[in-house]
């Protein structure tokens, strides 16, 4: 019992925290995109294309998370089990977002050395 409450929670919060940085990533990275690339079609697709593999990146580390637990016993688990889950989808988000900026920041430098 105490796993699918777990899982309920971790489902609510992992999915609110997805889309609600996603929505906030596309919309705002549109214009980092267009600062660094000057050209608004390819900033739109790649902007897109940024959206649509960070859903799916997302989604395969929610999946592969809800298979990996273990039984929880006690309410206190539930918790601690949960807040662990949802800290490593933060924590991963943050890293992709950086390294999407630190990536997009290179080739931009790279573009204009040439």
């Amino acid at each position: 019992m105490f796993n699918i409450i777990s899982y309920l929670i971790f489902l609510a919060a992992a999915s609110y925290i997805t889309v609600d940085v996603g929505r906030r990533c596309y919309h705002e990275g549109k214009l980092y995109l267009e600062y660094l690339i000057h050209d608004k079609n390819l900033c739109l697709t790649i902007n897109r294309i940024l959206l649509g593999c960070y859903y799916l990146i997302n989604l395969g580390y929610i999946a592969i998370s809800l298979t990996t637990w273990d039984k929880i016993t006690s309410p206190e688990q539930v918790l601690a089990v949960t807040a662990i889950r949802i800290g490593n989808i933060m924590l991963i988000l943050c890293v992709l977002h950086y390294i999407n900026i630190f990536t997009l920041y290179l080739l931009r430098k790279n573009l204009t050395i040439k």
